[in-house]
């Protein structure tokens, strides 16, 4: 790949973000290392250990790599018979905790779980849990090593420690002996060259008799090792030497044990780093949002919510960009600060990226080709030192890429041949695109040059796109639409920012009336293409809904279907006990009635009889699973007298008034043999029976047509189709009958629709007196296509 064109794409800045996740010092030199590959198996299989590293984040986390020193210098020297430090066995055994804790990462909970490419490097590494601990065992830091090392090593120690008591209880009397004669600086024991010495002033250095080993600073104070304790510090000395060349002894011990599994360590150092390489791709790819690009061969670019990755997720528009297929020559127009160069650096760097073996932040089944090479012409190239201007820098460089590229190349123009005449720079960029497009260079360039749209638009294999521009509010949506040429939109801009309008109306005047034309055509398509958006958004919504309003329809058959069998058997099981007590109620009252008029039972009795009846019955109703309250009386009988033919609700029996009622509305009624006290709330006057206030009050016959007429309403109206005063009217009239006919509430159906004539119906019902509530249906009643309208 050109390096030049690596660092105009900025594929260095991705490498500086990779680096940063590896932890070891071999991973990290890998990552700064990493090329675009343009084999397509080696980038297959990059991309896979990629994808299943970023599988194993997201199932188990991060993974941590820390601890991975380089040994190869060490086992160098091992081989030659070389003996390792403390600090560098350390190293041999902070890489043994890492391969244990990467083992350890890895391992599957379940033995039936599939495979994949990364468990072969997994599954290389050895722990080497013996030569570890035995590491750890011996070695407690870099200065230190355990007394536990060696019997041999314990015993020097024990010998150490026993000496340095000796030493010190000698050398606390001579302290004390010379403290008391004034002959100590300080009553302290301090080491000079690791001998005991005491403090002694200098005028009484013949006072203390011993080896001096230094003194101090100002020359008031020698530093003397008492006599006394001369040999002892000679055994101790002794003592220190046998414990360093113990050390040594232990030391070669473990370097023979780490040479023994130099070939172990170092496939595991090999392993361990270059998983630590992959899950730095890995762990890049999760901060990105990044997948996994399919590559081809056939030439073909189809990026899917494609996002540079150098730009906040947050901000960035996902663009959609298809080369290679139908066309292979992409002209993207547009204003300034459009977003051209942009979409042009992320298809350059995506590719890269993607034949480098990381993921891309773009959106699933997206595709790439692989490139032999990337070719980029962008920014601003002036050179000072070789007194090129912009156009011949440009120009430069462009000469050098028409020499290299060929179909298997990417070519990226950034305002191709801008910075000169405009004339000549669009016959020129139009010469080196034809050129290019005739050699199948799979080639992407921006311009500002109308002569390139039209090119693009009579051209077969050449296709114009635009970076959306939204002149309103002078903001870039950057969206990148394919097949529309973009206009530069100068004249909008200069007039929104303040530019007089005198002076945008010369400047239009001196545009020639077909480049005006196509302008405006440019313009005409925009706006299409716009309110074609709108309605394929609208579309697609309406599609949504449809779906969802299937989908939760489909569940609500389901769940009905489901429960079916179960009410239906519910609700026999629950029938058949209804009418099992109702039979035994009403053998038992049969009984009852037939014993009372066979014996001529007194009237208490009866009643008695009846109450405990009746309770009886009120208390199997209570039992019921949907119990209903009993209508109320609207018609409760006035100025009633005797002989009168009533009906008693409670008993649904027919009976004769037998006296008058008192102050609290009981009176009594002749019902056959039965002969009761009820109120006055629980009759009904019979007024089609012969009695005398039926008889002083007959009824016309359009009143008795009326009652015919109310006893067979029906408890349900249905009001779809209807017009809302169609609606009212029909309703108006229904309700009259249905109070008159005592129903205790009815169902008035709707429909859902626009909710027009549920509001309608809802407060038609508000406004009549003698409707006590009303409520939409619930579920199995309609639900809100039905009104439930309850009389008081």
């Amino acid at each position: 790949m050109e390096k030049k064109a690596l660092r105009t794409l900025e594929y260095d800045k991705i490498i500086e973000k990779l680096t940063e996740f590896a932890f070891s010092r071999e991973a990290k030199k890998r990552c700064q290392n990493l090329l675009p590959m343009t084999d397509i198996q080696q980038i297959n299989l990059a991309q896979k250990q990629t994808d299943e590293a970023l599988l194993r984040i997201f199932a188990k986390g991060s993974l941590s790599f820390s601890g991975i020193h380089p040994i190869g210098e060490l086992l160098k020297r091992l081989e030659i018979g070389g003996t390792l430090s403390i600090g560098e066995l350390l190293k041999i055994s902070s890489l043994l905790e890492t391969a244990k804790r990467v083992k350890a990462y890895n391992r599957r909970d379940r033995d039936e779980e599939k495979t994949d490419s990364l468990d072969g490097l997994f599954d290389g590494i050895e722990p080497l849990t013996p030569l570890n601990e035995e590491l750890k065992r011996c070695i407690l830091s870099e200065e230190e090593i355990s007394d536990d090392a060696s019997s041999n090593l314990k015993s020097i120690r024990r010998q150490i420690g026993g000496m340095n008591e000796r030493i010190r209880s000698q050398m606390t009397k001579v302290m004390n002996q010379a403290g008391n004669s004034g002959y100590l600086q300080d009553a302290v024991i301090t080491m000079r060259d690791n001998r005991y010495c005491l403090p002694v002033k200098a005028e009484a250095k013949n006072q203390v008799p011993g080896m001096v080993h230094d003194q101090s600073s100002s020359g008031s104070t020698l530093f003397i090792e008492p006599a006394s304790v001369v040999n002892l510090n000679n055994e101790l000395k002794e003592l220190f030497l046998r414990e360093a060349k113990e050390i040594e002894v232990i030391l070669a011990g473990l370097s023979a044990q780490v040479f023994e599994y130099q070939t172990a360590l170092a496939q595991d150092y090999e392993l361990l780093t270059e998983l630590d390489f992959i899950f730095a791709k890995a762990c890049l790819a999760k901060i990105h949002n990044g997948v996994s690009p399919v590559f081809n061969t056939g030439g073909r670019i189809h990026i899917r919510k494609g996002r540079h990755p150098l730009l906040d997720p947050k901000k960035v528009v996902p663009i959609d960009v298809i080369l290679g297929d139908d066309f292979n020559l992409l002209i993207v127009t547009g204003p300034n600060t459009g977003g051209k160069t942009v979409s042009l650096k992320t298809v350059g760097l995506l590719t890269l990226m993607g034949q480098a073996g990381l993921h891309i932040p773009a959106g699933d089944r997206s595709e790439l080709r692989v490139f032999q090479n990337v070719f980029a012409d962008i920014g601003d190239e002036q050179s000072i030192e070789q007194n090129l201007s912009t156009f011949s820098s440009h120009m430069t460089n462009i000469v050098s890429i028409l020499s290299k590229a060929d179909q298997d190349s990417l070519v990226l123009f950034d305002e191709l041949c801008a910075g000169t005449d405009p004339t000549e720079g669009a016959a020129l960029a139009i010469s080196i695109l034809t050129r290019l497009h005739n050699q199948n260079v799979c080639t992407m360039a921006t311009t500002h040059y109308s002569e390139i749209k039209v090119f693009a638009l009579s051209t077969e294999g050449v296709e114009n796109a635009s970076c959306e521009f939204d002149v309103e509010t002078l903001s870039p949506t950057y969206r990148l639409l394919i097949g529309i040429p973009g206009k530069s939109n100068a004249f909008a801009i200069s007039g929104k920012i303040g530019l007089d309008a005198d002076l945008i109306e010369d400047a239009k005047s001196r545009i020639t009336e077909s480049q005006a034309s196509f302008e405006d055509l440019i313009s005409d398509l925009e706006n299409s293409r716009v309110t074609i958006e709108k309605e394929q958004a609208e579309i697609n919504a309406y599609k949504e809904q449809i779906s969802s309003l299937k989908q939760k329809l489909e569940q609500k058959q389901e769940r009905i279907d489901q429960s079916r069998e179960k009410i239906l058997r519910e609700a026999n099981e629950q029938a058949y006990n209804i009418i099992k007590e109702a039979k035994d109620i009403a053998d038992e009252s049969i009984r009852n009635f037939n014993k009372f008029g066979q014996i001529h039972a007194p009237a208490s009795e009866m009643e008695r009889e009846r109450a405990k009846l009746r309770d009886k019955m009120s208390g199997h109703e209570k039992q019921l699973a949907a119990k209903k309250e009993p209508p109320a009386n609207n018609k409760v009988p006035k100025n009633l007298r005797i002989g009168d033919s009533v009906k008693v609700l409670s008993m649904n029996l027919k009976g004769t008034v037998s006296s008058l009622p008192n102050a609290k509305g009981d009176l009594t009624v002749q019902m056959g043999i039965l002969n009761s006290t009820v109120n006055i709330r629980d009759l009904v006057l019979l007024e089609d029976e012969t009695s005398p206030s039926s008889k002083k009050f007959n009824k016309s016959g359009t009143g008795k047509i009326k009652m015919s007429k109310s006893s067979s309403v029906s408890t349900e109206i249905n009001l779809i189709g209807m017009t809302v005063d169609e609606a009212l009217a029909h309703l108006d009239k229904y309700l009259d009958d249905a109070y008159i006919a005592h129903l205790p509430s009815v169902r008035i159906v709707h429909g859902k629709g626009t909710g027009a004539l549920r509001k309608a119906v809802q407060q038609h019902l508000k406004r009549q007196k003698y409707v006590k509530t009303y409520h939409l249906g619930e579920f199995g009643e309609g639900d809100s296509g039905v009104t439930i309208a309850e009389f008081k």
